[in-house]
């Protein structure tokens, strides 16, 4: 894709220019104790370009993976029950469930479940919603996803305990202590979003009304569930990462998640803060972990540097590669705290081991025509669930509150 590789161009010739007007500010500072406001304000441009092309290398890069997967709409010979399921589903939208009166419409919207409790909308549908969340949600880029049939997600994890060891052949074999299990259960919320549309727009023929649903609510699925795998407090939502008991990671034990103290709240201390936040996670879980922050502390954590003046964050310069800060990947999640007294706004773990969502099968549509005339609601609902499952792949950076 030319324009990816364009991007990745610029990238790089931002860096060097973010780069040399850094230092510049570095050294002015370091000489008159102050640097000139039009270079601080250079810098914090550059900044912020570099943090755009960032996320939009990453949307670039997505989509390239749909369309190299055949993902869109359009590709390929079309499944003629998929064609059926998609026509039924367009006419039960703007006309209702009472006027079907074609047979064909009628077997396939048989599918979609009951006028009466909503209808399941089409799996063609349902991909286009859930595109759009990954190519959005950082946690569900991230986080391992796991499709379910029923409201509730069981496993058992092993906290470890069982031992083992080497023996002769013919020497006795001591008996090896029971491993210690505990049940992770993640329960599925339901989360919802209510487009209105006119009757003309239902009337428009060349209005693909499956389309037109994915597009008004993938956005607010994604935004509610970014939120919610961040801060959510797991009552009537997914429990989010920054809702489970904090301990000093010298005290961690299992059902809570350890942090490295960061220091002061006015600048996130330094850089060996965040190796000693990467070196809080056990080896095991190192491969495959990265950094979570949000875009205001991603700003800070840009300018950091080691003790020979390198640059501890480096963009991803190749197709496919990630931007990484002391060498694993950084995502950005703007639900994740800012910088402040008390806060966690830098998580490092093995998101894949150490947090789950889940998504039970199946985005259900209401059509209402009676409740916001001339407007007809569509109460899209859906339901997912996400929690940690792994305690020990999770650590946090929490800032001091003095």
């Amino acid at each position: 894709m030319e324009e990816l590789k364009r991007l990745i161009e610029a990238m790089g010739r931002a860096f060097e220019e973010f780069k040399m007007a850094n230092d510049a500010r570095i050294k002015a500072i370091e000489a008159k104790g102050h640097a000139d406001p039009l270079l601080v304000e250079k810098v914090e441009r550059i900044n912020a370009d570099l943090t755009a092309m960032s996320a939009m290398k990453q949307q670039l890069e997505a989509l390239e993976t749909i369309v190299a997967r055949g993902q869109f709409p359009g590709g390929g010979v079309p499944n003629q029950d998929a064609v059926n399921r998609v026509k039924a589903f367009n006419h039960l939208m703007r006309k209702g469930g009472k006027s079907i009166k074609d047979l064909d419409i009628q077997a396939a919207a048989s599918t979609l479940s009951d006028p009466d409790g909503g209808f399941t909308v089409p799996e063609e549908v349902e991909t286009a919603i859930d595109r759009v969340a990954k190519i959005v949600s950082a946690m569900r880029r991230l986080c391992t996803v796991r499709p379910i049939s029923t409201d509730t997600y069981r496993k058992l994890v092993n906290q470890g305990g069982a031992t083992s060891g080497w023996v002769a052949e013919k020497a006795s074999r001591a008996a090896t202590t029971t491993p210690t299990l505990a049940e992770i259960s993640i329960n599925t919320k339901e989360v919802y979003a209510m487009p209105a549309a006119t009757q003309s727009l239902l009337d428009d023929s060349a209005i693909d009304i499956g389309q037109w649903l994915a597009d008004e609510v993938s956005i607010e699925f994604t935004e509610e569930e970014g939120d919610a795998f961040i801060t959510g407090t797991g009552v009537s939502e997914p429990k989010g990462i920054a809702a489970y008991t904090m301990v000093a990671n010298a005290s961690y034990a299992w059902g809570s998640v350890g942090y490295i103290a960061g220091g002061h709240a006015s600048l996130l201390n330094n850089a060996d803060k965040l190796i000693d936040l990467q070196h809080a996670l056990k080896p095991v879980y190192r491969g495959g972990s990265a950094f979570l922050m949000n875009d205001l502390t991603m700003a800070v954590v840009r300018k950091f540097k080691d003790g020979e003046g390198n640059y501890l964050w480096r963009p991803g310069l190749e197709q496919g590669a990630p931007d990484t800060l002391l060498g694993k990947p950084v995502e950005i999640d703007d639900n994740v705290a800012d910088i402040g007294a008390g806060k966690y706004p830098v998580f490092f773990a093995n998101f894949k081991r150490a947090y789950m969502i889940i998504d039970r099968i199946g985005i259900r549509v209401l059509r209402d025509p009676y409740t916001s005339k001339p407007f007809v609601l569509f109460y899209t609902t859906k339901k997912v669930g996400g929690g940690i499952v792994h305690y020990e792949a999770i650590k946090a950076l929490k800032i001091a509150t003095t």
